[in-house]
């Protein structure tokens, strides 16, 4: 259905994309910071997802690699609940529509209301209108990424708050690309604890180099795929604290360079140590 230009489409269909009246786009996703004591020597160490995409479907042989803390968008449960307290709004784009992500274009005086919502589903269990529970999206990706069937039972989760960037930034997503974007992060932990998973990520993250993901990418987008390849990382976790609190506060939201690989901007959020600039945190209730 062509949204109509006010947003004001039916109750039951939100329109797709920004128009004159939702101006201000809203991300709200699970990060996830995946823990385990290596398998020799014990010490704590962290895996992130390692994605390459190829540039331009692949036509100039140009690949970004990047990792970043495992997690995806947040599912709108309810989006009729939705619009009965925020008014009229449109997902981002078609996907996050027919998937419906919490990724959407809302009125900028709205944003009050929605980060109300997002706070009071930061307690596990409320679903009513968001489902925060990053179970499905580390099911899903460590399956594209390892090939293993994981489940609630491999890892022990906790939530470790909420962190929220009110002041609109121009997002990088592919599907919304420069649109004023603020952001709402719950941020979780993941313990594992199934041993062959833990040997399957860190043999993924030794036999697989950015080069080896990039060309990988590059032949997907040959083959008439999406360009995508995916693989993990994984790195000591003191070490990785160190290089994000190495780094001047203010430049922390930007890429990083880490033992040589591209880190994305969000990586610090999952570091409950590491303050961001534009940032607020929030902590999740007393149990």
């Amino acid at each position: 259905m062509k949204p109509a230009p006010d947003g004001n489409e039916r109750h039951d269909d939100p329109g797709v994309g920004p128009t004159g009246a939702l101006s201000l786009r809203v991300s709200v996703a699970t990060l996830v910071r995946v823990v385990f004591d290596a398998p020799v020597g014990g010490q704590p160490l962290v895996a992130l997802e390692r994605t390459a995409t190829a540039l331009a479907g692949g036509r100039r042989g140009e690949v970004a690699v990047v990792a970043k803390p495992f997690g995806g968008g947040v599912t709108l449960t309810d989006p009729g609940a939705l619009r009965e307290v925020i008014g009229a709004f449109h997902f981002d784009s078609e996907r996050s529509r027919r998937e419906r992500d919490a990724r959407l274009q809302v009125r900028p005086e709205a944003w009050e209301r929605v980060k109300r919502i997002c706070l009071d589903h930061l307690r596990p269990g409320e679903t009513s209108i968001l489902d925060p529970s990053p179970h499905r999206e580390l099911a899903e990706e460590l399956r594209d990424t390892l090939g293993a069937a994981i489940g609630p039972e491999d890892y022990r989760l906790r939530p470790l708050g909420m962190r929220v960037q009110d002041a609109p930034r121009p997002s990088t997503n592919v599907r919304a690309p420069g649109r004023p974007t603020v952001r709402v992060y719950y941020v979780f932990e993941a313990r594992w604890r199934t041993r062959s998973v833990i040997r399957a990520m860190v043999e993924n993250s030794r036999a697989t180099s950015d080069r080896d993901l990039a060309m990988a990418a590059l032949r997907d987008a040959q083959e008439g795929g999406r360009g995508r390849a995916n693989g993990v990382l994984v790195l000591e976790l003191d070490r990785l604290r160190r290089a994000i609190l190495a780094t001047p506060t203010e430049h922390r939201g930007a890429p990083h360079t880490v033992e040589g690989h591209r880190l994305a901007g969000n990586v610090p959020v999952v570091l409950d140590d590491a303050e961001l600039p534009g940032y607020r945190t929030y902590e999740p209730p007393a149990s």
